[in-house]
């Protein structure tokens, strides 16, 4: 400290107070900027050109954050084509997700006996709680669309291509654990929803022959989901995959900046890769001009989250979970539907006659043990992440142009028809057209489903409060409410509904019997709490037998609905 000190009253007496105040300064200063002067940040802050030689390098070498980061870019990489801005966008959310995720760990206890009341708890006493978690749920949700969508555009350009293969690699991995954070999240709310969606998918291990039993009970921690299995899921959630996640990023980074941004398809000769031989001209430095580039991507993606889940967005909040009660059409969370369509394909090879189909599934789950949920549940549907990863290496045509590439590109194209088609198929209503995959019972309970969900938010739920006036209301194309017009509207919309169903079959071949008659009751059951009942009479076109389906709901003038 003595030295420190003498050196301090030298310069001072060497160079003026003043003088010695300012290059300490800037000493602090480019610490902090790891290398960049006062002077070279204002010339940033102005858009000067850089002088030689070009001090905005120095972070790149010295600086923990922007050594991940190229010192340059070519231009043509610089515009929205070809990169969209996808790989920034992933990074962005899978950030945003850390940062509200550690948030709300501070005030939840993943126990089955306190999951629930910290959510609620959560939405209702901590500051804020309501919405970081929506930032949280609709960030999930967005991160796996990006993440998604930066996959398709890196194979749509064929920046897989050599000698990016193992970047593509690390991508695939990190689409996996995105997948894995987003299910693992799944069933920290301990509600009905998110119990039931996670219990389907992990019974679906349970049908891996041999070791399925061992890794549905490593899953649950017990042959059902209790707390074992809510403890496990959140030690994934918030340790494991994370960290696993933060590696292969730091990893997809570096070989990014190893090999650089791939250029337009069309740039390049057919089998070279120039991304990294920038000439002079055509450079585009980090700092300022990519940096402010991004910040702007940055900011307005933030803004878009954060409006949307301050105006329109609510992240789902089910009633308390209940292994007794299980709500009627569950699904797993939907960036899972196209694995629940595979798993609805009735046979091992579905196009064979029915007889021969059905001799084959005999003799496949006898001799072999395959049955068709294993055969595309347990092993097409892993399979379907293999295939992706393999890619690059399967692909020998080494050319990136798209007109030269019209096999994989059409391979690609009938690869996401696919995954669509079969994730319409997972949804209970099943594919519009063919009827693949429809799971219904009777018309007037697919009614009640549709109208008022066990679980979500129907249309008969959405009618504000305060047009939910007592009384009996029989379903017609008149009800004739002319106060309250958008309980109106949705008593109309019932009955439309209702007259479909009674002139045109569901995949079942089931219609609603032609003397079919609805009601919408309203009761009041104390100044800021109603009852909303939907009472169908109707004869059930398989028995003949006259039947009654009632089915009500509780609205309070504070819900969400």
């Amino acid at each position: 400290m003595a030295i420190i000190g003498k050196r301090l009253v030298n310069q001072v007496k060497t160079t003026g107070f003043k003088a010695t105040v300012a290059q300490r300064a800037d000493d602090v200063f480019q610490r902090m900027t790891t290398g960049l002067s006062w002077d070279d940040v204002r010339g940033i802050l102005r858009g000067d050109p850089p002088p030689k030689p070009n001090p905005r390098v120095k972070p790149h070498t010295e600086s923990f954050w922007f050594h991940i980061r190229p010192t340059f870019y070519h231009e043509a990489t610089t515009t929205l084509y070809p990169t969209f801005r996808l790989g920034l966008l992933s990074a962005l959310f899978f950030a945003i997700e850390i940062i509200t995720g550690i948030y709300l760990m501070i005030f939840y206890t993943p126990s089955p006996e306190r999951a629930y009341s910290s959510m609620i708890d959560i939405l209702t006493n901590v500051p804020f709680g309501m919405f970081v978690r929506d930032l949280h749920r609709l960030g999930a949700e967005v991160m796996v669309v990006v993440v998604t969508l930066h996959m398709m555009r890196t194979f749509i350009t064929g920046s897989y291509k050599k000698p990016r293969q193992f970047t593509w690699l690390t991508g695939v991995v990190l689409l996996m654990m995105t997948l894995g954070l987003s299910f693992s999240g799944y069933l920290l709310p301990w509600d009905q929803l998110a119990f039931w969606a996670v219990t389907i998918g992990t019974s679906m291990a349970d049908a891996a022959p041999g070791v399925g039993p061992t890794v549905n009970l490593l899953l649950r921690g017990a042959p059902d989901i209790g707390a074992g299995g809510l403890l496990r899921f959140y030690l994934l959630h918030v340790v494991l995959l994370p960290f696993i996640g933060i590696v292969f990023l730091a990893v997809h980074y570096y070989k990014v900046v190893r090999w650089g941004l791939s250029l337009p398809p069309d740039m390049e000769a057919v089998g070279e890769d120039s991304a990294r031989k920038v000439s002079p001209d055509k450079r585009v430095n980090f700092l300022p001009d990519i940096a402010t580039n991004e910040i702007m991507y940055i900011a307005i993606a933030m803004a878009i989250l954060a409006i949307s889940c301050a105006t329109w967005y609510r992240a789902p909040l089910e009633t308390h979970s209940n292994p007794l009660v299980t709500p009627n059409h569950t699904v797993a969370p939907w960036y899972f539907y196209w694995l629940q369509g595979l798993l609805k394909i009735p046979h091992i090879i579905p196009f064979l006659p029915g007889d021969l189909a059905n001799g084959l599934d005999k003799f496949s789950a006898n001799v072999l043990g395959i049955t068709p949920k294993v055969l595309w549940g347990i092993v097409v549907g892993p399979l379907v992440f293999v295939l992706l990863a393999v890619v690059p290496y399967i692909d020998p045509n080494p050319s990136r142009r798209y007109g030269q590439r019209k096999i994989m590109l059409t391979l690609g194209g009938l690869f996401t028809i696919l995954i669509l088609y079969l994730s319409l198929a997972g949804i209970p209503t099943g594919v519009p057209v063919t009827g693949f995959g429809f799971v219904g019972g009777a018309p007037p309970s697919e009614i009640g489903q549709e109208f008022m969900p066990d679980e979500g938010e129907g249309e008969l739920m959405k009618i504000p409060f305060d047009q939910m006036i007592v009384g009996d209301y029989q379903v017609s194309a008149d009800p004739g409410v002319a106060d309250a017009p958008e309980l109106n509207a949705i008593i109309k919309t019932l009955y439309y509904d209702m007259q479909h169903r009674m002139s045109t079959a569901d995949p079942n071949g089931r219609k609603l019997s032609q003397d079919t008659v609805a009601t919408v009751k309203i009761v009041e059951i104390q100044p800021d709490l109603k009852q909303i009942t939907l009472d169908i009479k109707y004869t059930d076109d398989l028995t003949g037998a006259a039947q009654d389906f009632t089915k009500f709901k509780f609205i309070h003038k504070n819900s969400e609905h």
